[in-house]
């Protein structure tokens, strides 16, 4: 049966309690332990699909068609373990299933309440899986304190308490804020959030302390005093130039040894962290640096493209080169604006929802094309790059979406990117209506794609005939078209299984450009780059030399 570690943060958000999550359940591996990591948000969604980029990041999707945080993502790059619709989950879907339940009648009648009902919903979920792993890793989103997150934090109290003796520890991240004019790291902040804990009847066994400055031992120790925990278990987390340093640096800290410590796993195995060590290599001695312009709508928000930067990250480790990208709003490129591209070595147009800045990405895609810059279009992305054939290759002017028309209430445009009703998923046919509820009900997950042989995407993937990557949308190429566009010489090189979607597109006779349905960049892993994004660093590579 596995132990459980549940993370929890307090003070302010956005300490990274997700990667802390994360590079703990990487150091419990080097270790030889097996892990999964889990996510329990508060937020009354019943996921975050239907929310804006700019109000949670990007939605993360795993190869079972879930809609997740972004932090499951941050699980996935470090340890390599693939996320599954059972680690995460919101108080939306926790209340939802109760409701549910109780429409079914299968309370028998009993007035339904947070506790024992919610709560043990909550339980359920973490008992999920259980003994399948060494290690689950429980990050509760918010702060302690949050009266949306009181009926998680009550359901681990009681999981803990159900559990053996010693099954089970709390992990706490803080903020120590330094004042300047007195030149003093405050702990009263630290304090006053573990006593919170304390009120609800949890008590912290490691703290994770995060500061700008180093803490001096003496407040360690007054920390460790205050809030009742071990002095080798209050452990620093300063800022860091790479997300990537962060399992090396933690366990420096000696934040692995202060949780098996916690579990009275003595002697732990020794860690092999050689392959952190080759990350920090990559990053650290990088041979060059690309320039790639990174051609979206949510550009104010680099959360909304977490994914997209780190596979890129990993694309340049992968070639030994350092990636600079640049958030270029495609707005910007609407009109005579497609010079703000000169001196990339790369363009990239990522996924999307709406017509709002479209016309700037298939400016992008034309500029590309023209210029013979690599590109890579990913879903909305490789969807504006056919309809830049379309408009300037096919003599189809009038090319579009009917995503478009479908948000302006009129028909304006040839639909060589149509609405999908009906698509096979595995044994079965799945059926969609324009007015169905837009939670979870896009193409989601991951499908198959048989590969042309000979194409550049084949190549990629080394001779392969067919990938396999996850999904997020519910419009698509539209493969009436297919004969006209590559008379005119864009190459449908990927096909679903059955040969109904358009899965890849590339130019034969351009140097490197290449248009996917999927979202790779969801799978990629600094140990393990998405071949599409090493692929198009490396293109980008050569056209560096070549400019």
């Amino acid at each position: 049966m596995a132990r459980y570690i549940f993370i929890t943060g307090g003070v302010v958000s956005s300490l990274g309690k997700g990667l802390a999550s994360a590079a703990l359940g990487a150091l419990l591996q080097a270790r030889g332990f097996t892990v999964r990591l889990r996510k329990l948000d508060p937020y009354l969604n019943v996921d975050p699909g239907t929310m804006s980029p700019f109000e949670h990041g990007e939605v993360f999707v795993t190869d079972d068609g879930a809609e997740t945080d972004l932090d499951l993502g941050h699980y996935e790059r470090f340890t390599g373990v693939s996320a599954r619709r059972t680690d995460s989950v919101s108080s939306g879907r926790i209340y939802s299933n109760v409701l549910e339940k109780e429409r079914r009648g299968e309370y028998l009648g009993k007035t339904i309440q947070v506790i024992p009902h919610v709560t043990n919903e909550i339980k359920d979920f973490l008992a999920i899986g259980e003994d399948e792993v060494d290690f689950m890793l429980c990050e509760i989103g918010g702060t302690v304190g949050d009266i949306e997150g009181l009926p998680f934090f009550e359901a681990i109290r009681q999981f803990t308490h159900q559990r053996p003796r010693g099954q089970c520890i709390l992990m706490h991240l803080t903020l120590l804020p330094y004042l300047a004019a007195s030149g003093e790291l405050k702990t009263k902040p630290t304090q006053h959030s573990v006593k919170e804990l304390q009120s609800i009847g949890l008590a912290p066994d490691v703290l994770v302390c995060r500061s700008e400055h180093p803490i001096p031992e003496k407040e360690r120790a007054k920390i460790a005093l205050f809030c009742n925990v071990r002095p080798d278990a209050v452990i620093p987390a300063y800022d860091l130039k790479s997300i990537y340093e962060a399992p090396l640096a933690y366990h420096r800290a000696g934040l692995d040894r202060a949780v098996l410590d916690a579990f009275a796993i003595s002697p732990a195995p020794r860690p092999d962290l050689s392959k952190w060590e080759d990350v920090m290599d990559r990053l650290d001695n990088a041979e060059g640096q690309v320039n790639i312009a990174v051609v979206g709508k949510y550009t104010q928000l680099e959360d909304a493209y977490k994914s997209i930067a780190e596979a890129l990250t990993h694309g340049g480790m992968a070639n030994r080169v350092r990636v600079k990208a640049d958030w270029v709003d495609s707005e910007k490129l609407e009109g005579e604006g497609a010079h703000l591209l000169d001196g990339y070595h790369g363009i990239i147009v990522p996924g999307g929802f709406g017509e709002r800045g479209t016309e700037g990405m298939i400016a992008a895609a034309r500029y590309a094309r023209e210029k013979n810059v690599p590109y890579l279009g990913i879903c909305l992305g490789m969807q504006m790059a056919v309809i830049e054939a379309a408009r300037n290759l096919g003599g189809m002017p009038d090319a579009g979406s009917e995503e478009f028309d479908h948000e302006a209430g009129k028909t304006r445009f040839t639909p060589v990117v149509y609405h999908l009703k009906e698509w096979v998923q595995g044994n079965y046919t799945v059926n969609r209506k324009l007015g169905d509820d837009k939670g979870g009900t896009m193409r989601l997950g991951a499908y198959t794609a048989m590969l042309a042989e000979g194409s550049k995407i084949s190549e990629i993937y080394g001779g392969a005939l067919q990938m396999e990557d996850r999904h997020r949308h519910r419009y698509e190429v539209d493969a009436t078209y297919r004969e006209a566009l590559e008379a005119a010489g864009l190459s449908f090189s990927g096909m679903s299984p059955d040969g109904k979607l358009p899965e890849v597109i590339e130019y034969p006779h351009h140097p490197w450009f290449i248009g996917v349905q999927s979202h790779p960049e969801l799978k990629s892993k600094p140990f393990a780059p998405a071949p599409l994004f090493a692929g198009f660093v490396r293109a980008a590579m050569d056209e560096g030399r070549l400019v």
